[in-house]
């Protein structure tokens, strides 16, 4: 082989797999979308009726849309906060324990969702549960969480936050090696107290991962899924909780395609998703550039 071929021949199974399993299930399902098919017999094109079924007729879309963006919008800002003061107080008080520390609060992002859905269960169970048995040390009457509608929005919303938080430190950790101790020291001469450094050199300083973890956040709050379905996996259960109170877009996508076999219908859920995520990502960054020009 010559040198000149040699290069592409070792980046060429890169581009072979990506084909394979990466454009082609896009494309795939994206002509899907316009049939009705249930993944056995022959797909019928039915055009974009299945995209306005989804804005016209399903009651469950405009549902899960809603539930998605309630859990979003309370589990993001908690997550991010916790995040930001939890690598700051870290960075500033516990700079000898600091790596313990960290390891134990990142453990949570890394532990498999399985153990975690399971733990979680067992710990708001209505009769053995952990948190209900607290509940009743203190006098309080036990709360069915995984069977009231907010109530399991709370549990998800806590699910998200405890396993998230972690991955939040560590994107702020990141920035905060990067601003120089000069300045600590020159707004402590100044007399600035830790709060005056904290709002006036820090959370300025650290925008870059603002804007990062804000956006990672909405788009993965958008794909939420791991979270409720291991909740309420059982088949007793309705998908997304009672009253369908945690159903997410994608757990309507799973329960299309996967559970009534409608393949068509949910690859057109699959695509209304990702414009949905487009059009907030595009927003995001607008507002974003709107407050840099200001």
């Amino acid at each position: 082989m010559s040198k000149k071929k040699a290069p592409y021949a070792m980046i060429a199974p890169y581009f072979i797999l990506y084909l394979a399993f990466g454009l082609f299930p896009i494309l795939f399902s994206l002509g899907v979308s316009f049939t009705s098919w249930d993944g056995i017999g022959e797909a019928a094109f039915v055009g974009l009726k299945n995209y306005k079924r989804v804005f016209t007729q399903d009651k469950f879309f405009y549902k899960s849309m809603l539930n998605t963006l309630i859990l979003l919008a309370i589990s993001t800002p908690i997550q991010i906060a916790l995040g930001l003061f939890m690598a700051t107080f870290l960075k500033d008080f516990f700079k000898k324990t600091r790596n313990g520390l960290q390891l134990i609060n990142f453990l949570p992002y890394i532990t498999t969702p399985v153990a975690v859905g399971i733990i979680f269960q067992l710990m708001f169970d209505w009769k053995s549960g952990v948190i209900n048995a607290f509940l009743n040390l203190l006098g309080i009457e036990s709360v069915y969480w995984l069977g009231n509608a907010w109530a399991s929005r709370a549990v998800v919303i806590f699910m998200i936050v405890w396993k998230n938080y972690g991955y939040m430190m560590i994107m702020f950790l990141s920035g905060l090696a990067a601003i120089s101790d000069e300045l600590y020291e020159a707004a402590k001469i100044d007399g600035a107290r830790w709060w005056d450094s904290f709002t006036k050199i820090t959370i300025p300083l650290l925008r870059p991962i603002f804007i990062f973890v804000i956006t990672t956040s909405v788009i993965n709050g958008f794909k939420l899924f791991d979270e409720p379905q291991l909740l309420f996996n059982s088949v007793s259960q309705p998908i997304g909780g009672p009253d369908r109170a945690v159903m997410t877009v994608v757990m309507r996508f799973y329960e299309a395609s996967f559970r009534s076999f409608e393949f068509g219908y949910g690859s057109a859920l699959a695509y209304c998703l990702f414009l949905v995520i487009a059009a907030a990502s595009l927003l995001l960054f607008k507002l974003i550039d709107r407050k840099k020009g200001e």
